[in-house]
């Protein structure tokens, strides 16, 4: 058995161990974690891996090192990281996405993630890829350069134009949901929208994140919008995705809790109280 077959196996088994871990059965997402390689993303080793006392380089540059549940840092120095797995895969799985769906990725980072979702829409499908950072952007795109159904894209993710989409999955943590994700999602589309509060520091890390949130499913029906949680999330900022209104409303909506009781997005403010688990100017998440 060469290498390359031996990381294959490695690989099978991070997939089958990330599902087991989440009490999930998703065929499609767990063949997708076990067929994308995480080093060709990521670049040579050693890698920086995020432990409790900081970033602690992986031991030399086997690609074994990754195949575990574990936050790499991709700008180290400002906290920036390649997501834990065990993060992305209820949200993956939430997403509900199929082959030959558009996906749009917003905060795509180096492209990880992105890869999984193209595995996910295949050569029928398409990914388009959205990064702020423009370092980022700039390795995303080499590590794209020959995909046929992925599209890398620089730019502020919460204001940017795109084409309509089947799924946008957010990456990154927002006071409330961009007008242009409601608006170009496709009927029956799903939005994976992480809703962030109160920003502490990452343990080696110079860039704020938030402690706590929760993150959102949201479906659209017409237009009317259904809403379900998935999971807790701490997670780095979305560049354009935040205001202190807003933040300070979120925080209130925490506070007092009931996230988990949310079935509803709507796209106005005037809502009874009672209704309301969150406000926003014009939206509200609601109870019913």
């Amino acid at each position: 058995m060469d290498r390359q077959q031996k990381l294959a196996l490695v690989r099978r088994a991070y997939a089958r161990r990330l599902m087991a871990a989440a009490g999930i059965a998703n065929p499609g997402v767990e063949a997708a974690f076990a067929a994308v390689e995480r080093e060709r993303y990521l670049g040579p080793g050693p890698w920086p891996i995020l432990r409790s006392v900081g970033y602690i380089p992986t031991p030399d540059a086997d690609p074994v090192h990754l195949y575990d549940d574990v936050l790499i840092g991709i700008i180290p120095e400002r906290g920036l990281n390649n997501g834990m797995p065990s993060y992305h895969v209820p949200l993956l799985a939430s997403a509900g996405i199929r082959a030959g769906d558009h996906v749009v990725h917003i905060g795509a980072g180096v492209g990880y993630y992105t890869a999984i979702m193209a595995c996910l829409v295949g050569p029928a499908g398409r990914v388009t890829a959205i990064e702020f950072d423009a370092g980022l952007a700039r390795r995303a795109a080499v590590n794209f350069s020959t995909a046929r159904n992925v599209q890398v894209l620089q730019g502020d993710g919460f204001s940017m134009s795109f084409d309509s989409a089947d799924v946008i999955y957010a990456n990154a943590g927002v006071t409330h949901p961009a007008d242009i994700w409601l608006d170009r999602l496709n009927d029956g589309g799903r939005l994976i929208l992480p809703l962030t509060v109160e920003r502490t520091w990452l343990p080696g890390g110079a860039t704020p994140i938030s402690p706590y949130g929760a993150v959102f499913r949201i479906e659209r029906d017409g237009d009317e919008y259904f809403a379900a949680w998935i999971s807790a999330v701490g997670l780095y900022p979305c560049e354009g995705g935040r205001d202190d209104a807003s933040e300070a409303a979120l925080d209130a909506a925490f506070q007092k809790g009931g996230w988990r009781s949310v079935t509803r997005l709507y796209r106005t403010g005037d809502l009874p109280d009672k209704r309301c688990w969150l406000r926003g100017t014009r939206w509200a998440l609601a109870y019913d």
